[in-house]
């Protein structure tokens, strides 16, 4: 537990460090004789290089400033350009830069191309000031070689890029180029104004090594990813809109462990993809932005994943705003999850939210809206530490399953083996679950601390309100659920918090109010199930012994009802269906109506 712990603690200390090594690198010059790539920034001490896990080199101050007496200008007139750089070689519509140097294109092309095939020591800039490029066979912009290529997009510019359906490869056997613009080398796209790619042969973007975004409107179609960056993928701000018919982001280096990792600094990003919207070899870590993210593939006749955001390794997202519709999880990671915090609107085919291995939620509001399980760590611990939760599955509203004989030791070699159990950790700030399996499902124990939670269960017998292997102890926060009698659990006895529960003779109908308060006429809880229901549970730290209690059912109830539950009801009596003392933690009643 400990290793996990400090795994964890590393991961969120690292990409803090990433994320403030990152931070965009403007430049403020007022002086004739320099452009610049972008507006002022406010403080230009929070200018760094580029962090030293993307080589050190991808990325520096000075790759963001130039003089103007400096620029090569190149004019595209349709079929010919114009031209008189001696780094620059024309042959037709084709453009081939040679030497380090900074480039303005400007004008369009029918079918042509710009090629950089330059030394792998120099750095190349590519600025776009309102281009217009088709290229019918091939990549538009094709990065041969270089040290590292910057395309920038002029401020108050529109630029297109368009490939054709078919490409003669100028690599045959490796099948390169094939994206819209292609880079052998680390590739950075940035810039104030607007970037459009029309990938009609297959990627919209594609890096063979690192992609760094920056761009400040980016609109993409393409029939296969939109954009990839193979070792590496950092978004660092803008608007991106992304149609695709494979993956919308990926980074999927398999080879190098510490490279095929996607982050995000802020972004607002729209993606409709028929693969994954965003996937990561490695790892995903998001700090902020607002994402709506929506796989549309059928995995019923294809094995191609249709997930929201999937990583292979971990997942740490910080903040943000996803609004995620997908074919399968909406949130997946093959081994952990890390959640600090978010607004998140979730509808999944598949699971809401996944993990292999431990699943954390610091804090966030999570609505999951459709789900077959609504949140679920299959080999390691859940632990809810935090937020507010509308859950509705059609499956286990939480789930923490015993993984299969391939999921022991877990990543790196920490983790529990197949045969261990594991813990589902509730501490809430509200929680309301509406599952047509078990309502709290762990394969271990549950440990509730905090919050309220409310559970709608199954109606069918084959589930229940809870459900769990090894214990249920509870020693903070209120509990109330409502459904199934037959497979019947609640709290444990070796819980500090005491527990009520009723079974009904008979089924009761959905919305039948369930009551409790003191004989004195205290209210303890108004309840309105959302579905039939036969068992009624109730525990809190309102709860005591040696006290007399009256439990209605029915009546009506004035006042504001959040999922059921009524905060601040006036009860108007139904059915006294039990006077009752509690004289242990646990009690249970069987009801003769």
């Amino acid at each position: 537990m400990k290793q996990k712990t400090l795994l964890i603690l590393l991961g969120i200390l690292l990409f803090s460090f990433w994320a403030c090594d990152l931070t965009s690198p403007i430049v403020d010059d007022d002086t004739d004789d320099t452009e610049e790539a972008s507006a002022a920034a406010d403080n230009e001490d929070d200018i760094t290089d580029a962090n030293a896990n993307n080589d050190g080199d991808h990325e520096k101050t000075s790759d963001y400033t130039w003089s103007s007496a400096d620029v090569n200008s190149i004019t595209l007139n349709g079929t010919s350009v114009t031209e008189s750089s001696d780094n620059v070689e024309v042959n037709g519509s084709i453009i081939t830069i040679t030497a380090t140097g900074t480039y303005s294109f400007s004008g369009n092309l029918s079918n042509g191309q710009i090629v950089v095939e330059a030394a792998e020591t120099d750095l190349v800039r590519l600025l776009l000031d309102g281009v217009d490029i088709n290229c019918t066979n091939s990549a538009p912009i094709y990065i041969k070689s270089a040290e590292k290529v910057i395309v920038v997009v002029n401020q108050n510019t529109e630029n297109k890029l368009t490939d054709g359906s078919s490409y003669d490869y100028d690599d045959v056997e490796d099948e390169e180029p094939n994206a819209t613009i292609f880079s052998k080398t680390d590739l950075t796209l940035y810039g104030e104004g607007k970037l459009v790619l029309n990938g009609n042969f297959n990627d919209a973007v594609n890096s063979k090594d690192g992609l760094i975004v920056d761009v400040n409107q980016l609109e993409i179609n393409a029939v296969d990813d939109g954009i990839r960056g193979k070792d590496y993928l950092i978004i660092k701000d803008g608007t991106i809109n992304i149609t695709a018919g494979g993956d919308g982001l990926k980074s999927d280096n398999e080879n190098d462990e510490t490279r095929g990792y996607i982050e995000i600094l802020t972004v607002d990003i729209d993606i409709t993809a028929g693969g994954d919207a965003i996937s990561a070899e490695t790892d995903i870590l998001i700090e902020n932005g607002t994402f709506d993210l929506t796989t549309n593939g059928s995995s019923s006749y294809s094995d191609t994943s249709l997930k929201g955001l999937k990583s292979g390794v971990n997942m740490i997202v910080n903040t943000g705003t996803f609004t995620i519709s997908s074919a399968e999880d909406a949130i997946h990671s093959d081994q952990t999850i890390t959640l600090n915090g978010g607004t998140y609107n979730i509808s999944a085919s598949d699971d809401g939210i996944h993990a292999d291995y431990d699943l954390t939620i610091n804090t966030g509001d999570y609505a999951i809206t459709k789900s077959y399980e609504g949140i679920e760590s299959t080999s390691g611990d859940l632990s809810i530490n935090g937020g507010t939760f509308d859950i509705v599955s059609s499956d286990d509203g939480l789930n923490v399953a015993a993984g299969g004989d391939n999921m022991g030791g877990g990543p790196g070699g920490w983790g529990k083996s197949a045969t261990a159990t594991y813990t589902l950790h509730l501490a809430p700030d509200f929680m309301a679950v509406n599952a047509q399996g078990d309502g709290l499902d762990s394969n271990g124990s549950v440990e509730m601390s905090d919050g309220l939670v409310i559970v709608n269960g199954p109606t069918g017998s084959g589930n229940g309100i809870l459900d769990y292997d090894d214990s249920f102890i509870q020693t903070g926060g209120t509990l109330i659920g409502a459904g199934s009698s037959g497979m019947l659990q609640a709290p444990g006895s070796s819980s500090s918090i005491n527990c009520v529960v009723f079974v009904f003779r008979s089924t009761k109908q959905d919305g039948t109010l369930c009551h409790i308060e003191t004989s004195d006429g205290e209210d303890l809880v108004s309840f309105k199930p959302a579905k039939d229901f036969q068992a009624f549970i109730f525990s809190s730290p309102e709860l005591d012994q040696g006290v007399s209690y009256d439990f209605y059912s029915g009546g009506s109830a004035s006042g504001t009802a959040q999922n059921g539950y009524y905060s601040d009801a006036t009860y108007t009596a139904g059915t006294l269906q039990k006077t009752f003392t509690l004289s242990q933690r646990v009690t249970g009643y069987q009801l003769s109506y």
